[in-house]
């Protein structure tokens, strides 16, 4: 972690191409395409550069880094999913967004060594924008000895599961306030040598999301708008035959994200694991996030052809997995008591209802049923 006294730098090159960008824009930009450049531009943004993003030692962690047992109940879950849709001799494991590939080294490790019959059948695919992810992904599967596909989007046919830990929270949202009853959106200026804000009429995208909701977030509130979730889940539906969409994000229902109490919105950005509400600092050393809309992500998905079989935590999720197992004392003569607190720590942090055990999980399917044993305690 770093100290008070620890300098923070910004790319500089990154702050440049996005002040020009909004030069370019007439002297405003909209939020959300300030928070593209910021984390995807195609060479300097905070996810396509080589810096080391995901991990203790890093800004964020995410619970595949936490302990493979996270990937062993994922695999269990993706492996009665191919039971309920009778066993094909192909399953697809797609995963969106997949970090550093541990995800899939631990899923592809947990069926290779528990469930042979499942593994056999099981063909995973990583989507992955980024050039230097893809390599560390690829890194990280070929030491162990795995096989997995690469693709930079969605690929169509596929029977068995599309599934996403944290992608949705992590795509460029507008930004909103509500002045005087009518919504407003934020677009970002140039303020001498940084950035600041001013706000005009909202996108037609944005006032139109507002409007299949019927509600809007209180007087004198900012919020955020990610317009691109409810497209994604639409594609996910899109190029699923028959399986599920499985999605681990945090976020709240709509009249909960949007509530009038809800004065600042979620946006929050984080640089090694402290987190701030300022997106113009340390541009392009720090990740930018916000909350999910999961009444819109469901309504989407519906729309689509996908129909919901349950929305839970990851706590209910991993738990009714059986997770629980990993908390239990090892037995034998000489147990490595060192390991088994060390799984108990990651395993308590997993399901902490306070920190990664409120993340959601959505659970939608296309010609597939339940139940589904993840889906025992659920909000739908």
């Amino acid at each position: 972690m770093p100290t008070e006294f620890e300098p923070v730098t910004e790319n500089t090159a990154l702050k440049a191409a996005i002040a020009s960008a909004v030069d370019d824009a007439g002297g405003a930009l909209p939020f959300r395409d300030f928070m593209d450049l910021a984390l995807y531009h195609p060479t300097l943004g905070y996810y396509t550069s080589t810096r080391d993003v995901i991990g203790r030692a890093a800004d964020y962690v995410t619970s595949p880094e936490l302990t493979p047992l996270f990937g062993a109940m994922l695999g269990r879950q993706l492996r009665e999913m191919w039971e309920r849709l009778d066993r094909p001799d192909r399953f697809d494991a797609v995963e969106a967004g997949p970090g550093t590939g541990v995800l899939a080294r631990d899923v592809l490790a947990w069926a290779a060594r528990t469930a042979p019959d499942f593994a056999a059948t099981l063909r995973y695919t990583l989507v992955e924008t980024s050039p230097a992810l893809t390599e560390r992904q690829k890194t990280t599967l070929t030491a162990e000895g795995f096989e997995a596909k690469w693709r930079d989007g969605l690929p169509s046919g596929v029977t068995g599961c599309i599934f996403s830990n944290e992608l949705l929270d992590a795509m460029p949202v507008h930004r909103v306030a509500v002045e005087d009853g009518a919504l407003r959106e934020i677009y970002v200026t140039r303020d001498g040598d940084g950035f600041g804000e001013e706000l005009r009429d909202p996108h037609p995208d944005v006032a139109a999301y507002f409007d299949a909701l019927a509600l809007l977030p209180g007087e004198g509130c900012h919020a955020e708008v990610n317009v691109e979730a409810p497209r994604w889940i639409a594609a996910a539906a899109g190029a699923l035959d028959r399986g599920y969409v499985l999605t681990f994000d945090y976020g709240y229902s709509a009249s909960d994200l949007y509530a009038g109490w809800r004065a600042d919105g979620t946006l929050l950005c984080f640089y090694r694991h402290n987190p701030s509400a300022d997106p113009y600092a340390r541009i392009g050393r720090q990740d930018i996030t916000s909350h999910v809309d999961f009444t819109t992500i469901r309504r989407s998905g519906e729309d689509a052809g996908l129909q919901t079989l349950g929305l839970t935590t990851q706590a209910e999720f991993l738990t009714s997995l059986g997770i629980g197992e990993a908390l239990q004392p090892p037995g034998g003569e000489r147990p490595d008591m060192e390991e088994y607190f060390a799984r108990r720590r990651a395993v308590t942090e997993l399901i902490d209802p306070g920190g990664l055990g409120r993340v959601k999980v959505l659970v939608q399917a296309k010609a597939a049923a339940g139940p589904l044993t993840g889906l025992s305690v659920t909000d739908a």
